[in-house]
């Protein structure tokens, strides 16, 4: 078959001792990759589109092609790690299912491994962003922190001790999939009831956006949506622009992820609460009633300094930062499966 063609980025050098890894950040319509430093540096970057339905063996070999263009440009790489969304076993990187991907059932490490001969990794691509931020980004220096993403879902992973927590196969750490709201939430893609997914994510926004263009058609959130799809920034343009409704959607919204971080950390106590993905762009629209509701419904909120909330460094990079990192530490510990200690 013809693979797509990578779109480049810019490198930058490395020292010529720093230990390199491949980081690999597999979604649904596209895949990242990235040459990787273990100090976190990204040295050359690579993406491609992920082929539309894209079975497993066009995946694993869309992936083997992109690493061997890494290794062109660095032949001395150390190790391989890739992330992916959905169901992902620890430590034997078999794919159960992936919610935006053709496959299933799909032993990634194994086959990853044998296509490419490197010591190879396959994480939940949100424990692979968790593990970057607290090793490079804002919880550097931490043992102890709970990663959210907030986009089109809510992922994210939890850092306890020092060490990724997985459960008892890698299926642990779902933090969108705990439940805020099972009297009068909403039904979530994994379909329980209540998820704070299904209450606080770009979904949720959308779902109460189009609500609110039906009760108010002249309203400005109907007026910003005519013509085209309603989605969440259209929402939060209304809201920018003053619009209460819309402003109530996000204090909604907010409100609900704080009732979740406030569960999260009356359970795990951690030092410090980091949240990522799209919706951050939104600001104190989103994080404002989010600290308000943290601060209302965690624990012992008068007898101990809360861990504060703050928003991710890495952005985009680090899913490719994550899963570099996490490859090496196993490839340092000579193919030992667990127990991984931060780089």
């Amino acid at each position: 078959m013809t693979l797509p063609t990578p779109a480049p980025a810019p490198a930058t050098s490395a020292s010529p001792s720093a230990r390199l890894g491949i980081g690999l950040d597999v979604g649904g319509t596209k895949i990242a990759g990235g040459v990787v430093t273990e100090n976190g540096e990204i040295v050359h970057r690579l993406r491609v589109s992920t082929p539309p339905g894209a079975d497993a063996d066009t995946t694993v070999e869309v992936l083997r092609d992109l690493v061997d263009r890494l290794r062109d440009r660095h032949p001395e790489v150390a190790a391989v790690g890739a992330g992916a969304p959905g169901m992902v076993r620890w430590p034997e990187g078999h794919i159960e299912y992936a919610p935006n991907n053709a496959y299933r059932g799909l032993a990634l490490r194994r086959r990853l491994a044998e296509a490419t001969g490197l010591p190879t990794v396959v994480d939940n691509d949100a424990n692979a962003a968790a593990w970057a931020e607290t090793c490079f980004g804002k919880g550097k220096g931490r043992d102890n922190v709970i990663v959210l993403t907030v986009g089109t879902g809510i992922g994210g992973g939890l850092v306890l001790g020092g060490a990724l927590y997985r459960g008892q196969t890698g299926l642990g750490g779902e933090v969108g999939h705990i439940i805020v709201n099972p009297v009068d939430g909403h039904e979530c893609g994994c379909g329980a009831v209540g998820c704070l997914e299904a209450e606080a994510s770009g979904t949720a926004l959308r779902r109460m956006g189009r609500q609110a263009a039906e009760r108010e058609p002249d309203g400005p959130i109907a007026t910003l949506a005519a013509g085209t799809e309603l989605t969440g920034e259209i929402v939060h343009q209304a809201a920018r622009q003053g619009d209460p409704t819309a402003v109530d959607l996000f204090d909604r919204l907010g409100t609900w992820l704080g009732v979740g971080i406030a569960s999260l950390v009356n359970v795990f106590e951690p030092e410090l609460v980091i949240i990522g993905g799209g919706l951050v762009q939104t600001g104190d629209l989103l994080l404002g009633p989010a600290r308000t509701a943290y601060g209302r419904y965690a624990f012992a909120r008068d007898l101990r300094p809360l861990p504060p909330i703050t928003t991710a460094a890495l952005g985009n990079e680090a899913g490719i930062v994550g899963t570099a990192a996490l490859a090496l530490a196993a490839a340092h510990d000579a193919g030992h499966d667990a127990g991984l200690e931060r780089p």
